[in-house]
Order: C-alpha cells, then sequence, then structure tokens
C-alpha cells in the first residue's frame, strides 16, 4: 500500500501530466485557474456566433443565420467541463475483448 507521500507525489506528477502551466505555477506561488475553468475561447466564439446569427436575421439571409447557430452550438459546447480521454491503466478490467485475462 503506497504511504502518504507517494500518494501526494503521484498526485503531484498526474497534476503535471495533466496541466503543465497550472501546476508551474502553483509551484511559483501564482496560481492560476486549472484548463477546465478557462473559458476566453469560448466566450470569443460564442460572441462570434451570435453575431453572426444576429446580422443573419437583420438581413434575412438564410446561410448566415444557419453559420451562426452552429457556431454558437458550437460554442456553448465548449462551456461544458473537459474530460480528458481514460487512460487504459485507470479503466477497470472485467475481463471482455481483453486477451491477456484468463
Amino acid at each position: 500500500m503506497p504511504t502518504y507521500d507517494e500518494q501526494l507525489r503521484a498526485l503531484e506528477e498526474q497534476l503535471h501530466r495533466d496541466d503543465p502551466g497550472f501546476a508551474a505555477a502553483m509551484a511559483d506561488g501564482t496560481p492560476r485557474s486549472p484548463r477546465e475553468y478557462r473559458r476566453r475561447n469560448a466566450w470569443l466564439w460564442m460572441t462570434f456566433g451570435l453575431t453572426a446569427l444576429g446580422m443573419g436575421i437583420a438581413i434575412g439571409h438564410g446561410l448566415l443565420i444557419a453559420t451562426g447557430l452552429v457556431v454558437a452550438g458550437a460554442a456553448a459546447h465548449l462551456f461544458g467541463p473537459q474530460r480528458g480521454r481514460p487512460r487504459g491503466k485507470d479503466l477497470p478490467n472485467h475481463g471482455k475483448g481483453n486477451p491477456d485475462t484468463t
């Protein structure tokens, strides 16, 4: 069973792999928000999409309306929590389709 220090070291290494900029900022004593909470690009895309939608409605151009709706929808998706791809070693092994299990 890993000791408390080993668990902390593993947590620190995982944090450094997931978001090296956040880990470096924490080490320097100037923390910044984690990657999951930085939404600058999402706001920019949402603004662009809603602007295109508004302009499309104002001038009555269907393609611009559709573009605005698609871009705004994609930007709304960026506001959701970012879930990383599960790593193979973290997945529970139930023996289904895995040739290594007996």
